[in-house]
């Protein structure tokens, strides 16, 4: 633990032209007195810290010295490509590993671009949850995180329903959507993937030995294309409206997007002078109502198609 310290100490004074005792405690999260201790078992081991004593003194490296300890490991280097969704990394119990990886490579850097991780963050800011919601982070999040970091299945019970259901899964890679996150896994006994909600899980044992990777998994294909099914596995009924062609440009405003895109290629071009039928894809007709009021005089309904079932509709 103190000579992870000690690495650390050292290439927060290589970053940076001097440090004061209450800045390097509060980096460290311990005392001015341990920093204080460090410094002189960094000195008695040869690394050159110097004290400047007084109002403005610090600590600082002398003679512009430069440790080789900057090598990353690999938990590391992986945890450095998520650093630009840092609520992301500390639900997943990954900070102090993205902490370890962004300062090493600052003190890899050359001093006229050190600050650039500073300067991007003051420019670019990821928020990923929704508005209007408060974002609770799963309980098993952690331990899941660690199975798809290495390549272990997990024993998993989850809530489907009412009931409680236990699974072998092989997981692949986790997702961040709108605050919730999601779970793509193999199922062990069916080799297929399937998408789990975390905050589902009641229970997740982690095995012992890893399994075979798919090294021809695509995580962003795979959840673009579930993602599309599910947004379509919605849509359960269907509406016929006429749309004036001002109707037809404001249709994909107010509904939804798998509905727009799909009623939209039938309907000719929006900058025609006529009107339109169009056949819209929706939840329900009491879901289309509310959405294509935003439309006012500019659609007219004809009826509503609802499991085979027709009946008339004023929206």
């Amino acid at each position: 633990m103190r000579a992870a310290r000690l690495i650390k100490m050292v290439l927060l004074l290589q970053t940076r032209a001097s440090m004061t005792a209450a800045e390097l405690a509060r980096e460290l999260e311990v005392s001015e007195r341990t920093i204080t201790r460090d410094a002189q078992a960094l000195s008695e081991a040869g690394v050159p810290v110097y004290a400047d004593r007084g109002r403005t003194g610090g600590y600082r490296l002398v003679g512009g010295y430069r440790t080789r300890l900057t090598g990353l490991a690999r938990s590391e280097a992986e945890a450095l490509f998520l650093s630009g969704v840092p609520g992301a990394l500390r639900e997943m119990g990954l900070q102090d590993t993205a902490s370890a990886a962004r300062l090493k490579v600052s003190a890899a850097l050359l001093p006229s671009v050190r600050d650039a991780s500073r300067s991007a963050a003051q420019r670019f800011h990821l928020d990923a949850p929704a508005w209007f919601s408060e974002p609770r982070t799963p309980e098993l999040l952690p331990a899941v995180a660690d199975a798809v970091w290495d390549d272990r299945p997990v024993s998993a019970r989850y809530r489907r329903g009412e009931a409680e259901v236990e699974r072998t899964l092989e997981p692949y890679g986790l997702v961040l959507k709108a605050g919730l996150w999601y779970l793509c896994a193999r199922v062990a006994d069916a080799e297929t993937f399937r998408v789990y909600r975390i905050d589902r899980f009641t229970a997740v044992d982690l095995g012992a030995e890893r399994f075979r990777r798919d090294e021809g998994f695509d995580l962003p294909g795979f959840w673009e294309e579930r993602a599309e099914e599910f947004a379509r596995s919605v849509l359960r009924a269907e509406v016929v409206v006429r749309l004036s062609p001002e109707g037809v440009r404001r249709l994909p405003y107010v509904l939804d997007p798998a509905s727009a895109k799909e009623a939209l290629p039938t309907s000719g071009t929006p900058g025609g002078q006529d009107w339109v039928t169009l056949t819209l894809p929706v939840e329900s007709e009491e879901v289309a109502r509310v959405q294509l009021r935003g439309l006012g005089p500019e659609v007219e309904a004809l009826f509503s198609r609802s499991y085979g079932e027709v009946t008339s509709s004023s929206l």
